[in-house]
């Protein structure tokens, strides 16, 4: 109910997502937790969602998954996990800026990007490459990988890519996967 206070919870709940450090799901993963007053949690990331269950099901009294909606292979992960955990939970956040950003390069030729947002800018006729997640874009963008990339805005600063193009946020949905036997 609206207003009524949370109560403190003091178990050490470990979010396990997608990484590195400056996804929508890093974000989704510290929201999780602060809405639900964890105050023993943490975040655990991985490369892939698909790496993230082997972490989540390697301490399965005190994890979750927390996978986005628009993750391309979030139907695999639900189904090809269905002995082992079950879908728990949904909940509704706005996403980072979504940004194009580069190094100084100009014109932006090839950019990087994860499958999940490509349709950004996919009809403008660059040569588009997907890596594993928003962050990972900016991390190779800014070592050389590419022109530009297509990441969050904060991703895009701490790899100092300059501004190219905002998209703005996205209202994007986040699930909640827990291994059976566990209670949230």
């Amino acid at each position: 109910m609206k207003g009524t206070p949370v109560s403190s919870n003091d178990r050490n709940l470990k979010v396990h997502t997608l990484g590195p450090t400056g996804t929508n799901c890093e974000a989704a993963a510290h929201h999780y937790l602060q809405q639900r007053n964890y105050k023993q949690g943490g975040v655990v990331l991985y490369d892939t969602l698909e790496s993230a269950v082997d972490g989540v099901m390697a301490d399965p009294h005190d994890s979750v998954l927390l996978g986005c909606v628009v993750y391309p292979k979030l139907n695999e992960i639900v189904f090809r996990n269905l002995k082992s955990m079950s879908l728990h939970e949904c909940f509704m956040m706005p996403t980072h800026h979504m940004v194009l950003a580069g190094r100084d390069r100009i014109p932006v030729r090839k950019v990087l990007s994860h499958p999940a947002p490509v349709g950004l800018i996919e009809d403008r006729g660059y040569d588009i490459r997907l890596v594993t997640s928003n962050a990972a874009a900016a991390v190779e963008c800014a070592a050389g990988g590419a022109d530009a990339c297509i990441t969050t805005d904060v991703a895009a600063e701490a790899n100092d890519l300059k501004l190219i193009e905002d998209f703005g946020p996205v209202h994007m949905g986040f699930s909640i996967h827990v291994p059976h036997g566990t209670t949230l």
